[in-house]
């Protein structure tokens, strides 16, 4: 068998996750959020959850280095994110997912291959789905695994004209090291040691953090009464705890689309997302109501 064919028959073991109020604030303080966003970081407030905490619920963490992929996982990078909602998340919650390799795109041998994988998030009791998370990883030591070489489906453009606002994010110089509290248990983010053998000067911030840090901003100019359903962007530069990021956003029907800056670098690229309206809530049908005297 292939290490191509091997990959993609890897079992990734099934996740049950239980979370509740203190990890929805935990992932928000690991997104940037302060004091000035009571709803994300206060339990008394309306706690919010931010929509890309899905990307750490039931979360398989470093798969690509503690399951037997013989991937080369100091070299591997993220390549980018999708998360789609079902449903608004829900503060806690006992969850289930079952990850798995979807497609590999083999860029030939010295120049890495793309990993591609899924999780469908349920609640574990009803099944109903909330959530589904596809990721690429940049497996940049790991091209010519004897499988086809299938091209990447090329991103949705950025508008070609001037953004319409510009947000100028601040991270936090310990961000990963409140990030990776979350699951994400790579040493690339907290080891000097390991970001130097992956060619890295220091530890460097989790991408998804990065990714929750621009969902975080995205909801602040969010139209009333809309709620995300679909997040998506590539990370095309690494970006350092304590960097700013310069958001550049298009106003779009239905969404936005965005690229973040970092170092002079684009960072975050063919960022998109998509919201809908909320579903109001019926309210309590009245005791007697609708029945005659």
């Amino acid at each position: 068998m292939s290490r191509y064919d091997a990959l993609l028959a890897l079992d990734i073991p099934a996740l049950a996750h239980r979370y509740d109020v203190k990890d929805v604030i935990l992932y928000a303080l690991g997104c940037g959020a302060g004091a000035e966003d009571l709803g994300l970081v206060y339990e008394k407030a309306d706690l919010r959850v931010i929509p890309t905490m899905a990307t750490v619920l039931a979360y398989p963490g470093d798969w690509y280095r503690n399951l037997p992929t013989g991937l080369a996982a100091e070299m591997i990078v993220h390549a980018s994110e999708r998360v789609e909602v079902f449903d608004d998340l829900p503060v806690r919650g006992h969850l289930t997912a079952k990850p798995r390799i979807s497609a590999i795109h083999d860029k030939g041998p010295g120049r890495g291959a793309i990993v591609v994988s899924e999780r469908d998030i349920r609640e574990a009791e009803s099944g109903r789905l909330l959530a589904r998370v596809t990721q690429r990883a940049f497996c940049r030591g790991d091209g010519g695994m004897g499988g086809p070489q299938i091209p990447l489906p090329p991103p949705e453009p950025l508008p070609a004209r001037a953004s319409d606002r510009v947000l100028s994010l601040r991270t936090s110089p310990r961000a990963a090291a409140i990030y990776r509290l979350m699951g994400d248990d790579n040493p690339l983010h907290i080891d000097p040691a390991i970001a130097r053998e992956g060619g890295f000067g220091r530890p460097i911030l989790h991408g998804l953090s990065g990714y929750g840090h621009i969902c975080r901003a995205l909801l602040s100019v969010l139209p009333p009464r809309m709620r995300v359903t679909a997040f998506e962007c590539r990370f095309t530069a690494p970006v350092l705890p304590g960097d700013d990021i310069a958001l550049e956003i298009w106003h779009q029907d239905g969404g936005f689309a965005f690229r973040g800056h970092a170092r002079g670098r684009t960072a975050f690229d063919n960022g998109t997302l998509r919201y809908a309206p909320c579903v109001p809530e019926v309210p309590p049908r009245e005791s007697g109501a609708g029945q005659s005297s």
